[in-house]
């Protein structure tokens, strides 16, 4: 992504300090002037960096330090805090009202991504219940209204535009006085990318904002276009009242730098950013998360954010059979499934220590998503019978023909569907090891047991790949990131869903074939 090259900069920075025998102002110079390099590289405002060097250097007093303080751990604090500063202005985003009709006006430059980006958050906000609809009002593009039109049938959300109309004006108002009488909840407006030399596209963008009376501008802001960022974004702050920022193209290979100066120059809260071209490729913003992943610290606390939306529901049988170490295939198949409703896999991979600065790589991506698809496949030729035996790879060592069959169905070759088992038989040690660990549980309930839970950590790191325990932080990383696991999802249940191991409800026992 944009900004994982900044990220990893300031991360080998990092590490450099913490190599270091003692840690004194020579160090902090050394550690200031490769973050603030790298900063600059990435196109942050000199101003800005300049900045940060200097509140730091005014948290970390040697001399005033207590003797035995943990020295490295309050300049990442500090670092880490400050790096917020840049992305936060401490301004709180507007935030739409049930029951209400609120009207956000898209602004922007011109190829910035607006009209994607509006489909995608009027996407957002109808998944999670609201009355969504689109108004094109930019008449100054060819094709924006058959772009927006496009978007909008392949996301069903409804939308409003003109042929014959060429006063954005007349359509803008029109078509928000038409979704108020429908009751919409939000209702978006497209309006032209232009740039701040255009006079009369400002002028235009001015009357647009006086006919629709939005209750919130969004600003969109393109991440690759460099330090001429802020200029624009101030000049749009002047004219209309920038209430927020999303920020676009972050899943490019350009600097971005300029995209955090422009946030500090219209004083206006980021509330997504923009991941992709797809309808779900848009994430919803919060600071210390972000710097977070930026870092490769991972955010957990996210990731059990996204199980919660699921709604799954604590799986008392699920629970139960853990205790006996018992996991079919068709508990992997739901696993799976949660997998993929957790969103585009490179977010979730970002939310893992370890992974957060790109280290999988957009190729790596596709391939485990493709992978994940075709294991599913397979499974989907698998009868009820087999996904149910508790015997699972078992039942297909002791018959052969079943592999050859379930591999002419999915179209596959047969070592494919083996080395499912394969994966299917280390998922399943692993839970047979849960089982076998005594007072792994609390009493009756579904809470883990922290004394015992060594020895679960144990046997976890000894089955992954070393190189993937590794990329996490080793031993501790791992022990960490399951801590995490437990506070963010407090059950045995939450956890193994964040895990992507626990089947929503009503997806148990026997069913049709697949």
């Amino acid at each position: 992504m944009v900004l994982a090259d900044l990220g990893r900069q300031i991360t080998d920075a990092l590490k450099s300090m913490s190599n270091a025998t003692i840690i004194d102002e020579e160090v902090l110079n050394a550690l200031l002037k490769e973050i603030c390099a790298a900063l600059l590289n990435s196109d942050v405002n000199v101003k800005l960096v300049s900045q940060l060097r200097k509140n730091i250097k005014s948290i970390i007093d040697f001399e005033e330090m207590a003797a035995g303080l943990n020295k490295r751990r309050i300049i990442r604090d500090a670092v880490f805090n400050e790096l917020c500063k840049l992305v936060d202005p401490g301004v709180a985003p507007w935030k739409p009202q049930k029951g209400k009709q609120n009207v956000i006006m898209f602004v922007g430059l011109q190829g910035s991504g607006k009209t994607t980006t509006c489909t995608k958050l009027a996407y957002h906000y109808q998944r999670k219940g609201w009355k969504a609809c689109l108004v094109c009002a930019d008449t100054f593009r060819a094709g924006a209204f058959d772009q927006l039109k496009q978007n909008a049938t392949k996301a069903r959300i409804p939308f409003y535009g003109s042929y014959t109309q060429s006063d954005p004006v007349v359509i803008a108002a029109d078509g928000v006085e038409k979704f108020k009488q429908e009751k919409f909840e939000i209702i978006i407006v497209d309006t032209s990318g232009r740039h701040k030399q255009e006079d009369s596209l400002f002028e235009e963008m001015l009357q647009v904002s006086n006919a629709v009376e939005p209750d919130s501008v969004v600003f969109v802001m393109d991440a690759s276009i460099g330090q001429a960022c802020e200029g624009q974004a101030r000049a749009f702050k002047d004219q209309v009242d920038v209430g927020s920022v999303i920020i676009t193209k972050l899943d490019g290979h350009a600097k971005g730098g300029g995209a955090l100066s422009a946030v500090a120059a219209t004083q206006s809260p980021v509330i997504f950013i923009g991941t992709g071209e797809h309808i779900d490729d848009l994430e919803a913003f919060q600071t210390r998360p972000f710097i977070s992943k930026l870092l490769g610290m991972g955010d957990i606390k996210g990731l059990m954010d996204k199980v919660s939306e699921l709604n799954l529901e604590d799986n008392k049988e699920l629970v139960e059979k853990l205790k006996h170490g018992q996991f079919t295939l068709r508990d992997m198949y739901e696993q799976f499934l949660n997998i993929q409703k957790l969103g585009p896999f490179g977010q979730i991979m970002q939310m893992l220590p370890g992974f957060g600065n790109g280290e999988l790589g957009k190729a790596g991506e596709q391939e485990s998503a493709a992978r994940l698809k075709k294991c599913m496949t397979i499974m989907d030729s698998m009868s009820s019978d087999e996904l149910d035996s508790s015997l699972g790879a078992k039942l297909f060592k002791k018959q052969e023909s079943r592999i050859f069959r379930v591999a002419r169905g999915a179209g596959v070759q047969p070592m494919e569907v083996e080395l499912l088992l394969q994966q299917y038989n280390k998922f399943s040690q692993m839970v047979k090891k849960m089982g076998g660990i005594k007072n792994l549980f609390k009493g009756n309930g579904d809470k883990v047991n922290p004394q015992q839970m060594q020895k679960l950590n144990m046997s976890m790191a000894k089955m992954m790949d070393p190189r993937v325990l590794q990329q996490m932080g080793g031993m501790g990383g791992l022990q960490d990131m399951m801590k995490q696991f437990q506070q963010g999802g407090g059950s045995l249940a939450d956890m193994m869903g964040g895990a992507g191991m626990a089947p929503p409800e009503g997806r148990k026992g026997k069913g049709k074939r697949r």
